[in-house]
């Protein structure tokens, strides 16, 4: 009776210690699979990103009514050059070399507004041209610094429909361009503006 209460004994404490065993190796392995899934979500989330940042930084290519083309552009619809721009929410753009979509003359300006959509306001955002603000009585002059006006640019989520006021103003040649971020992710096109100064020669 002894000898089969011992063995129970024995079996009883063999099987739990197998079970550990088994237990354990399997919380390391779900612990590999876990770290490896979190990788794999933050990669995604990383290329997502940039996704959508080349997404919102593209557009239709769609000019505004009465925007006029520039006659003699320092540089040509189909040519060349190296962006030196720094712009807020476009990352990957100084640097990155650029293919001229569009070269149009007008008045360049920087603004401050708060998003529709309820975000944080925006200061200094470059470029809203001319031909994209409404404003009473605009005319063709170059609007002054404290002036009040209504965006009707989409080139940021908020934009569209905004109370903006204008910072500063640049009579230039504005350039649509298309280019590959140095950050990586897809293509970006009909950005939409680059100012003649923020361009240099590409090599």
């Amino acid at each position: 009776m002894k000898n089969k209460k011992l063995w129970l004994g024995i079996v009883l404490i063999w099987s739990a210690f197998f079970l550990a065993a088994c237990g354990g190796g399997n919380n390391e392995t779900g612990a590999e699979g876990n770290d490896a899934n979190q990788q794999n979500t933050s990669e995604e989330s990383s290329s997502h990103s940039q996704g959508n940042m080349s997404e919102h930084m593209s557009s239709s290519g769609k000019v505004p009514a009465g925007l006029k083309k520039a006659e003699n552009p320092k540089y040509e619809v189909g040519s060349n050059a190296i962006i030196k721009a720094k712009h807020m929410h476009m990352k990957g753009m100084s640097g990155a070399k650029a293919t001229i979509a569009g070269a149009y003359d007008t008045t360049a300006y920087t603004v401050s507004f708060t998003p529709t959509n309820g975000g944080e306001p925006v200061k200094n955002h470059k470029w809203v041209i001319h031909e994209e603000l409404l404003v009473k009585d605009p005319g063709d002059a170059t609007l002054e610094p404290g002036t009040e006006v209504t965006l009707n640019a989409g080139h940021m989520k908020g934009m569209a429909g905004a109370a903006a006021v204008i910072d500063s103003a640049k009579e230039t040649t504005v350039y649509m361009v298309n280019f590959t971020p140095t950050t990586g992710g897809d293509k970006v096109v009909n950005h939409k503006w680059v100012v003649e100064s923020e361009l240099e020669p590409a090599e």
